[in-house]
């Protein structure tokens, strides 16, 4: 190689390392794969749960508790008072829908149904029924980043929506240490975190909003052991009250709401 060649040659190289790094400045899906951080849980207190509660979604508004139930015939969402787990206000929904995650933002509470393509919106102080929404696909998990709704579908894709137009405004796809992650389930917004229960996992994805990578996994099997419930009564549901840094999680069907601090998992 001559000379001038090998002068060409090291531009090109410098040139191409240039735009192999700003590629990866500009699709931080094209980066190395995170290693995510371990956590576990230490349960702070338990509060009464209905046992019959087969929780789809859990969320804190202004200190309160609210719920989502699911089943047909059964679906409801709840206003539920700690610490005696009591329901306060129950408003049921048809029984041709299977209700699945909500969330509140400002004074509206939104409900996703499972394949029926609809949501509803409701007066977060009423119950009445303001509104629907469509959306293409299954409802699974919903949360808000405080200005977009955020909605999983049983698949490794989790989606930003518009809440006045309810058009899909990105989505991410989900991924640990480069490998999809599927089943995302009940959602919650935690200090910048999307957090996602995984269906029929004991164990809760940190999820980075911005590229997907799970950044953190949270062992929770040990708060209700999996011998003391049904096949169905799995880990699904998380509020966390961002004023207080109160963090709620509780299950289908389980009897108990386990206040807990996530902490990292020793070694």
């Amino acid at each position: 190689m001559t000379a001038s060649a090998k002068i060409k040659w090291s531009i090109f190289t410098v040139l191409a390392a240039c735009v192999a790094a700003a590629a990866l400045s500009a699709w931080p899906q094209w980066a190395a794969p995170r290693a995510p951080k371990r956590y576990t849980v230490q349960v702070k207190a338990t509060y009464p749960h209905d046992p019959q509660a087969f929780t789809q979604g859990l969320a804190f508004h202004d200190g309160v508790l609210y719920e989502g139930t699911g089943q047909y015939g059964a679906s409801s969402i709840r206003r539920v008072a700690l610490p005696s787990g009591e329901v306060e206000r129950n408003q049921p929904i048809s029984a041709l829908y299977f209700g699945e995650g909500i969330t509140i933002l400002g004074d509206k509470l939104y409900q996703l149904t499972w394949v029926n393509q609809v949501g509803f919106v409701y007066d977060v102080e009423t119950f009445e029924r303001v509104g629907t929404f469509r959306y293409s696909g299954e409802g699974w998990g919903l949360t808000h980043d405080g200005k977009r709704l955020i909605m999983s579908n049983g698949s490794e894709r989790i989606a930003f929506l518009d809440p006045q137009t309810y058009e899909v405004v990105r989505t991410i796809r989900v991924r640990s240490e480069g490998r999809p992650i599927v089943r995302l389930n009940e959602l919650e917004w935690v200090d910048g975190e999307i957090w996602a229960n995984v269906w029929y996992e004991d164990r809760i994805a940190r999820i980075d909003p911005d590229d997907g990578d799970v950044v953190g996994w949270i062992d929770a099997s040990g708060i209700y052991p999996a011998a003391q419930r049904g096949p169905d009564d799995v880990l699904n549901g998380i509020a966390y009250d961002d004023a207080s840094g109160r963090l709620i999680l509780t299950g289908k069907n389980w009897p108990m709401l386990y206040e807990v601090e996530v902490v990292p998992q020793r070694e």
